[in-house]
């Protein structure tokens, strides 16, 4: 009868824990649902305050939480994130100037960023493809964006912007940013102050290189220096985008081989003038970044190059390519694997 009696009391005793489990789970649930419909109102409806940000272009929805969070209007980061998933509106949220304020819930958040109120108060300014350093400051100069010394003195040295993005302590101490401004089409505000700009371009760049390059020269025996010094290379010398892996390739089988690449670009960015026709005594200027004279790649890279070179630079072609000479009206190249077959493709004269 004792046993009998303990399976009943263990089983009374089963059935009020689970009771109280139950209870507890029914509670966090009922929390949470609390909570998570508490988020999704305005932080402050009381005395809503206005707040004016920017979201930059290109941002992602975590981004943008981020944005919105530490300007204390949303609560909470994940909620604002899966309201955005759940009204699939991620594709709709446009960068720009917004002026908002505390007292809106994350709907209305969500309905003024999908509607685009971009501030007046912006400017566009383009740099492109293949700049050198000192090409954009010119450029930016005239448009009346930068003061020309200042921006060249902040690009002069990785050191002003290397704590932000860690990309660059992979350089070479002293070494400018000549290569690492992502020439684009970008959008500030007027009045910006030159290491906006900067900064603009250098983010452009990372995004490019976290999906893109890094992932590749971990299977490559390269330097960030070296892959964006080629990379800045195949954009000078190619002319169509079908092209940059074969010039990609090229270089790269002429490294493996210890050949010099003889690029007309490099000649070209030491003697500060793009000549259409090299002559001899350029081609023998003493500099190193004269790759008629030097082996291997030159110190640093020679422009910026676009997305299309950055690419290529990590993606050779499969072929035995050494030599390429312009040979087409539309800027094609024809590419031999012998010096021989080079010379006779040479257009003549």
């Amino acid at each position: 009868m004792e046993t009998t009696k303990k399976k009943r009391k263990r089983k009374k005793n089963n059935i009020k824990i689970k009771l109280i489990v139950l209870f507890i789970i029914t509670i966090i649930i009922a929390q949470g649902v609390s909570y998570y419909e508490k988020s999704l109102t305005a932080v402050d409806s009381n005395a809503p305050t206005e707040i004016t940000l920017e979201i930059p272009s290109s941002s992602s929805t975590t981004k943008i939480a981020e944005i919105l969070y530490e300007n204390g209007l949303i609560r909470n980061k994940l909620i604002f994130k899966l309201v955005v998933k759940n009204k699939s509106a991620g594709n709709k949220l446009r960068a720009g100037k917004y002026t908002l304020n505390t007292g809106m819930d994350i709907e209305t958040i969500i309905g003024q960023l999908s509607k685009g109120r971009s501030s007046e108060n912006t400017i566009r300014f383009t740099i492109p493809e293949g700049y050198e350093i000192k090409q954009m400051a010119e450029k930016l100069s005239k448009e009346g964006l930068v003061n020309k010394e200042r921006f060249l003195q902040l690009t002069s040295d990785k050191k002003y912007f290397q704590d932000k993005h860690l990309f660059l302590k992979e350089l070479e101490d002293g070494q400018s940013l000549e290569g690492f401004l992502f020439p684009s089409t970008y959008e500030i505000f007027i009045n910006s102050k030159e290491e906006e700009l900067i900064e603009k371009m250098l983010s452009e760049f990372e995004k490019i290189y976290d999906k893109e390059i890094k992932p590749k020269m971990k299977e490559m025996d390269i330097s960030l220096n070296e892959i964006i010094t080629l990379a800045s290379i195949i954009e000078r010398e190619g002319k169509v985008d079908k092209e940059r892996e074969l010039m990609s390739a090229v270089f790269h089988n002429r490294l493996k081989k210890g050949m010099l690449l003889q690029s007309c670009a490099t000649v070209q960015y030491v003697l500060g003038e793009r000549k259409e026709v090299l002559s001899e005594k350029d081609t023998r200027v003493d500099s190193p970044y004269n790759t008629y004279i030097h082996k291997g790649l030159p110190p640093g890279p020679i422009a910026s190059p676009g997305k299309s070179s950055l690419i290529a630079s990590v993606n050779p072609a499969d072929v035995d390519y050494l030599f390429f000479v312009l040979t087409g009206d539309d800027g094609t190249h024809t590419f031999t694997n012998n010096y021989k077959d080079h010379l006779n493709a040479k257009p003549k004269k």
